[in-house]
């Protein structure tokens, strides 16, 4: 198959594509005789799991990890809980850090009460934290 129709089957761009090939995650196709990239069903798989890795955030040099953790799958499974334990707890930081940002909106929030009779509260806040 073309790029285009590898893109599409995937549901990703060209440039990405490209990308993962300089990258060396996804291997260089062979060439139709006009020139022509002509991917087969293992680039789509080997595309798909890149794809699903980074839906779920997970960085590409992790990703490139876990495509070398899958040429010797008897010896990967450790490796492999490795380093999806050390990314949930990166998650689970960012879970946290988010949380506290809500807390700080909302007592930022808290601050106005809506009316149009005085200055902004909140603006206020932000001017004063620039002082």
């Amino acid at each position: 198959m073309k790029i285009s129709e590898l893109g599409h089957a995937a549901g990703c761009d060209v440039q990405t594509i490209r990308y993962y090939e300089r990258e060396g995650l996804l291997s260089e196709p062979a060439r139709t005789d006009s020139g022509y990239r002509d991917y087969g069903p293992e680039h789509l798989a080997r595309l798909q799991f890149i794809r699903h890795c980074r839906a779920l955030d997970i960085p590409l040099s992790e990703v490139r990890q876990l495509l070398d953790y899958a040429r010797s799958p008897k010896e990967s499974c450790q490796a492999t809980n490795d380093l999806l334990d050390a990314h949930i707890e990166r998650v689970n930081e960012r879970i946290r850090s988010l949380q506290h940002l809500r807390r700080e909106l909302t007592a930022l929030r808290s601050c106005c009460d809506g009316g149009r009779d005085k200055p902004c509260a909140i603006l206020a806040s932000f001017e004063a934290t620039q002082s």
